[in-house]
């Protein structure tokens, strides 16, 4: 069963320096048909003015991952990280006990697009860190690259979670992921259009599988993220 959420259904907000566009209930934005999907909680597309960004905010228990679609991203945290993630960065920030970071587009003319994920932790509690991964644009051609995993498999961060998140760049090609029966998966589309089980999709667009065997994605010039979720 696939359950398509489109693009333009998500909660929006725009507040001039911050267009974000909410997957799942956020902030001001409530659904309570769309509260997350398994562990899943967030899935906010936002598109950060030049010169702007987050100011200095708090988490905790939550696992954060983000993934730079255009621009550039710099991170400072209470741990005392400050990094510069850009398209092919994997970053992953684990809230745990408590932790404080800002977020900040250091572009003075170029805005910068990104997928903030927030995945729920099977572990209350842990010791708060923070992770970063570049994965060359090879790595995602055509293939479902594993980016973030509970293990850290094949150069993935670390998340603590029995979740998986694959991304793919589709340039005329086609990706299949084998779903174990006990497993459920999102997709979300990035850019592009691609289908989905013969389903067709496009940017912002996302989708809930559930007893589905396999999925098989296909595109000419598309980029996704695919979740395997407990």
């Amino acid at each position: 069963m696939i359950q398509l959420r489109k693009a333009n259904d998500r909660g929006h907000a725009n507040h001039g320096w911050l267009d974000s566009w909410h997957t799942f209930s956020f902030a001001d934005y409530h659904d309570p048909r769309h509260m997350g999907f398994s562990t899943l909680r967030v899935i906010n597309e936002d598109f950060v003015a030049p010169s702007q960004g987050f100011p200095t905010h708090p988490h905790r228990d939550m696992e954060i991952i983000t993934w730079i679609l255009e621009g550039a991203l710099e991170h400072k945290d209470s741990l005392g990280t400050g990094s510069v993630i850009r398209p092919g960065d994997a970053q992953r920030m684990s809230a745990g006990t408590g932790i404080r970071h800002s977020e900040f587009n250091p572009s003075k003319d170029e805005t910068v697009h990104l997928l903030q994920i927030w995945i729920l932790p099977n572990q209350q509690g842990v010791t708060p860190s923070y992770e970063q991964k570049s994965i060359a644009p090879a790595e995602l051609a055509n293939r479902l690259r594993l980016v973030a995993s509970p293990n850290g498999a094949e150069g993935s961060v670390t998340i603590h979670q029995d979740a998986r998140l694959y991304v793919t760049r589709l340039k005329n090609g086609e990706v299949t992921h084998a779903l174990a029966p006990d497993r459920c998966a999102w997709l979300q589309v990035a850019r592009g259009e691609l289908t989905l089980n013969g389903q067709k999709f496009t940017a912002g667009d996302g989708a809930g599988i559930e007893n589905e065997s396999r999925v098989t994605l296909a595109g000419g010039d598309a980029e996704a993220l695919l979740f395997d979720l407990p």
